[in-house]
């Protein structure tokens, strides 16, 4: 399903998702360090878009890269957009949401084996399912 598919209004937006989620998934923000309910979580489950509860991530990916945020080093593919990010004068790669387009956070080339990825992304935008089943 891609965004056009899955288009709310602004009003439906912001009822939908807190304060904080709503100024990361649909205004790019970026949480605080260190803040995040994801960023220490070790239990086994599937990461979800809090937007539109698209499968994005696996626990099996997921690591400890000291930088503050949830990271993973490989991402459900078909699920996510990656975008060429200009703002705040750097040249980055923005990793969106493909069902709601929606704003997950970055990818860098310094993760580990086997992909080299580093999906770097904002708790308050991931819903935690502990009851998924990992494929």
């Amino acid at each position: 399903m891609s965004d056009a598919e899955f288009t709310l209004s602004e009003a439906e937006w912001r009822e939908r998702l807190s304060e904080d989620a709503y100024r990361v998934l649909r205004e790019q923000g970026t949480e605080p360090r260190f803040s995040g309910d994801h960023v220490d979580r070790s239990d086994d489950g599937v990461y979800r878009c809090v937007g539109c509860g698209t499968d994005l991530f696996t626990s099996e990916t997921k690591y400890d890269s000291h930088c503050g945020w949830p990271s993973f080093y490989a991402a459900e593919e078909s699920n996510i957009e990656l975008r060429r990010d200009l703002s705040h004068g750097m040249d980055r790669t923005e990793v969106v949401c493909a069902t709601c387009g929606g704003h997950l956070g970055h990818v860098f080339d310094d993760g580990p084996q086997p992909s080299g990825k580093r999906y770097c992304i904002n708790s308050v935008v991931l819903d935690f399912d502990p009851e998924a089943d990992e494929e």
